[in-house]
């Protein structure tokens, strides 16, 4: 279990922060992200723990090792204080009540709450209140998976995109990860050895701890999307001297401006925002999305903090507001 807190979160301690605390949780595929904050919207503590969805309640390991990633998120902000409200933005959460009833019970039981002090949304949802207010724009966001999103000012939610990695998420992390493998295995397939003049397949292999196939095979079908789309770090990695990474990136680029598009099509054209950490594997990423997109499209990228958001819009602070 990968837990982490903010070496400086001491210096902040609860007995300074004042007045009641909020957490804000944003959880993705790849890792989940926590914040603290006090009544006057000031950071107190961060951290972050390994990757949680909301489809993990469908089966018994995934239930476990949601419990699991709870409880150590607990006991790390508890140093720093206990929380009256949980904001909470879960990857994989589509609204359904008895899922929501479910994960709200799971969530506030480590944190000795009510389910009712949990305010739980898609993670899509809180990093577009993160950039925009209602109305406003469209947020791509790629991070292990790939989405658009735009919500109206009446608050209906509107997508493109987000299907998972089976069908499409193009752009994202798993994608990427799928595209570099597919890639080294067709011209394995072709070219036995290949790999061994490869920088992509060199750097792929040395991440995933093994060239032959039963170690891909093992990696790409036993791993969590994850733990899959963090291999994009090796194909960022391999991109400035291996042509077929750099491509990869570069395609990620052209599928991330296609949810733009397919919003602006949709609502009209309205500003857009590129979020989430697969751009920053590597400038062409953005680059290619912005090149991609006609020429009178706003674009712009944002190093979405949505846990510090979600933390402020649990305190007493977002409670006012």
């Amino acid at each position: 279990m990968t837990v982490a807190s903010n070496p400086d979160a001491s210096l902040n301690s609860p007995a300074r922060a004042g007045g009641e605390l909020g957490l804000g949780i944003d959880a993705g595929g790849t890792q989940t992200r926590w914040a603290l904050a006090n009544d006057a919207g000031q950071i107190i503590a961060d951290g972050f723990v390994g990757g949680i969805t909301a489809l993990q309640i469908a089966t018994a390991d995934g239930l476990l090792t949601l419990q699991d990633t709870l409880q150590a998120l607990a006991s790390a902000a508890a140093v720093h204080g206990s929380p009256a409200r949980v904001r909470v933005g879960l990857t994989g959460f589509g609204g359904q009540s008895e899922v929501a009833d479910e994960l709200r019970r799971l969530m506030a039981r480590p944190f000795g709450l009510l389910p009712q002090d949990i305010i739980l949304s898609n993670d899509i949802e809180l990093a577009y209140l993160d950039n925009f207010r209602p109305g406003e724009g469209y947020l791509v966001y790629s991070g292990t998976g790939s989405i658009a999103a735009y919500i109206e000012k009446n608050g209906s939610f509107h997508r493109a995109g987000g299907h998972g990695g089976v069908l499409d998420d193009a752009g994202g992390g798993f994608w990427i990860a799928r595209e570099a493998l597919r890639h080294i295995w067709r011209s394995e397939d072709e070219r036995p050895g290949s790999w061994r003049q490869s920088t992509l397949a060199l750097k792929v292999f040395e991440y995933i701890g093994g060239n032959d196939w039963s170690s891909s095979r093992a990696f790409i079908y036993n791993g969590t999307r994850g733990q899959v789309g963090m291999l994009a770090l090796a194909v960022a990695a391999a991109a400035d001297s291996d042509p077929v990474a750099f491509g990869i990136l570069k395609e990620a680029g052209r599928e991330l401006a296609r949810l733009a598009v397919a919003l602006c099509g949709r609502y009209g054209i309205k500003p857009i925002i590129l979020a989430g950490r697969v751009q920053e594997l590597h400038p062409i990423i953005a680059q290619s999305m912005r090149n991609s997109l006609p020429a009178d499209y706003s674009l712009r990228q944002s190093s979405s903090q949505a846990h510090f958001a979600a933390a402020r819009m649990a305190s007493n602070y977002g409670m006012r507001k």
